[in-house]
C-alpha cells in the first residue's frame, strides 16, 4: 500500500523510558532505547493501545484541527455512533447533531446511517458469497492493519465492503454536491473519530487518491464544545436518518445484531483479537460464518480518543438503541438508493488490501531460517523472564533484535551481570599478581648475587 502515515506518535520530551508501552503494544512495535521510547512505523496499526496506557501522556494521536473547516466552501460532519454515547444516557441525537452544526460545520450525515448501508452491503456479500469458512467484518481498520502486518493469510478472508464512515462520506459529498450544484472537491467531510486508527485510514485513503472523507478530528476535541451547546441549541434539530441497529454499530456486537447473521463470533479488545485471529490462521473455527473484530475494548464507545469510560458509553449507547425505532423492513423504509448500492464497486474497499510483511526476518529465505535458527539460540542463553528491562517486550523479542543487529546481548542485565561478575572475577585475579621486578623470588636473585 505505499509509504504508510501513521497517526500515533511520540512526545519524546514526555517519555520517561518506563516500558509500559512495550509491554501492551500487540504487534511488538516499541522499543526503549537511550531511555526513549522507539515505534517501528512497519509493524504498528495506530491502535491506540500505547496512547491508553502511557501514563506519561507521552503518546497522542494527529487529527485534524477545526480550523481546517475554512479550507472547503462547504463542511459537513460525520459523528461517529460513539459520538452520541459521550453525553449520558438520555442524549438526543438532534441535539448532537445541531450542536456540531452551531460549531461550524455547514451540515451533518450520520455514520450510523453508513452503518445501516454496510450492514446491508454485508448482508448481500455474504448472500451471494459462498465459500467456505469464517469472513472477517473490514470495519475496523485496527484489525484490518494487524491482518495485513501478522496474519496475512487472512486477508482474503475479509469482507470487501466500506467502513461506515467512508460510505457516509462517499454519499453526503454526492448528495451536497447534486443539491448545491458545486464539485465534491469543495466539500469537506469530516469524520468525528474515536480511535487514532481511522484517522490513518483517512490520511492513506487521500494519499492514494479517495477522497470519500477529507480529515478526522477526535471525539476528545469536540467534546467540550458539544457538552457546551447542547443545552443551548434551540429548534429545528436535523433529522437523524439512521436506525437503533446503525447507531448500535457503535458498540461491541452491533455489527452482528444489526445484519442479523447467524454462526457468527464477536470479540473485542486488541488482545482477544489476536488471540482469535490465531485460531481462524490455523483453521479451528471453521463452523463461524462471521466475525467481527473490535481493537478497542467495548467497541468504538472504547476509542483511546474519547473521553468517557468505555463501559458507561457502552451502558449511553445502548440506553439510545433501546429508545430508537427500526422499522421492520429496514432497507425498505430507509432513503437509500438499492439500485446504486447492489453495485458493489460503488461501496468496495479500494485499493486492495495486501500484505505487509513486517515480521519478515529476511527477504532472502535462507538467510532468514538462518536467522530464526540463531534466535532460538540466543533465546535458550537469556534468562526467559521476560522482564523488558532491555527495552523489548519480551525475551525472544530481545533475541531478534540481537540477530537483526539491533540490540546487543548485554542490554539484558542478567546477561550484564554476568559479564560484570566474570570480568570482576578476572580483575580479582589480576590484582594479586605483581610484576617480576616486585616479586621476592629466590629463583631469580641467586644468578645475580
Amino acid at each position: 500500500m505505499g509509504q504508510l502515515f501513521h497517526s500515533v506518535l511520540l512526545i519524546e520530551e514526555k517519555c520517561r523510558g518506563c516500558t509500559r508501552c512495550i509491554k501492551n503494544c500487540p504487534t511488538e512495535a516499541i522499543r526503549v532505547r537511550a531511555g526513549k521510547a522507539r515505534i517501528n512505523a512497519e509493524r504498528c496499526t495506530d491502535c491506540g493501545e500505547c496512547i491508553r496506557t502511557c501514563d506519561n501522556y507521552a503518546k497522542t494521536a494527529i487529527t485534524d484541527p477545526l480550523s481546517r473547516l475554512k479550507d472547503y466552501e462547504y463542511a459537513i460532519a460525520l459523528p461517529a455512533p460513539a459520538l452520541y454515547s459521550q453525553f449520558g444516557p438520555d442524549v438526543d441525537p438532534a441535539t448532537v447533531l445541531a450542536a456540531l452544526i452551531d460549531m461550524g460545520f455547514d451540515d451533518v450525515f450520520e455514520v450510523a446511517y453508513g452503518a445501516d448501508i454496510s450492514t446491508f452491503l454485508t448482508v448481500e456479500y455474504l448472500r451471494r458469497n459462498k465459500r467456505k469458512g469464517p469472513m472477517i467484518s473490514a470495519a475496523c481498520p485496527a484489525v484490518v492493519r494487524l491482518i495485513q502486518v501478522r496474519f496475512p493469510a487472512l486477508i482474503d478472508s475479509l469482507i470487501p465492503v466500506d467502513s461506515p464512515m467512508a460510505c457516509s462520506g462517499k454519499l453526503a459529498k454526492e448528495a451536497k454536491s447534486r443539491e448545491l450544484g458545486i464539485c465534491e472537491g469543495k466539500i469537506g467531510a469530516f469524520f468525528i473519530t474515536p480511535c487514532p486508527a481511522k484517522v490513518t485510514w483517512v490520511r492513506e485513503a487521500n494519499n492514494l487518491g479517495s477522497f470519500a472523507v477529507d480529515g478526522a478530528i477526535s471525539i476528545s476535541d469536540v467534546y467540550g464544545e458539544v457538552a457546551k451547546r447542547l443545552p443551548e441549541v434551540i429548534p429545528p434539530y436535523p433529522k437523524p436518518k439512521a436506525s437503533s441497529a446503525g447507531a448500535g454499530w457503535g458498540r461491541t456486537g452491533g455489527e452482528r445484531i444489526a445484519a442479523g447473521i447467524g454462526k457468527s463470533l464477536v470479540v473485542d479488545g486488541i488482545h482477544n483479537v489476536i488471540d482469535v485471529l490465531e485460531q481462524l490462521e490455523m483453521g479451528k473455527l471453521s463452523d463461524i460464518r462471521f466475525v467481527e473484530a473490535q481493537a478497542c475494548t467495548g467497541g468504538c464507545v472504547g476509542g483511546a480518543l474519547t473521553v468517557l469510560n468505555p463501559f458507561i458509553g457502552r451502558m449511553n449507547l445502548e440506553a439510545l438503541v433501546a429508545r430508537l425505532e427500526t422499522p421492520p423492513n429496514l432497507f425498505e423504509e430507509l432513503d437509500i438508493d438499492l439500485n446504486l448500492l447492489r453495485r458493489f464497486d460503488e461501496f468496495a474497499i479500494k485499493p486492495q488490501i495486501v500484505a505487509v510483511p513486517a515480521f519478515r526476518l529476511d527477504q532472502d529465505v535462507s538467510r532468514a531460517i538462518s536467522k530464526a535458527e540463531m534466535i532460538e539460540k540466543v533465546v535458550n542463553e537469556l534468562p526467559g523472564l521476560d522482564c523488558g528491562s532491555c527495552g523489548s517486550p519480551h525475551c525472544r523479542a530481545l533475541a531478534e533484535d540481537i540477530v537483526q543487529g539491533l540490540a546487543v546481548d548485554t542490554d539484558c542485565v542478567f546477561k550484564l551481570r554476568e559479564e560484570i561478575e566474570i570480568l570482576a572475577e578476572q580483575l580479582f585475579e589480576m590484582a594479586k599478581k605483581s610484576p617480576p621486578a616486585l616479586k621476592d623470588n629466590d629463583a631469580f636473585s641467586k644468578p645475580w648475587e
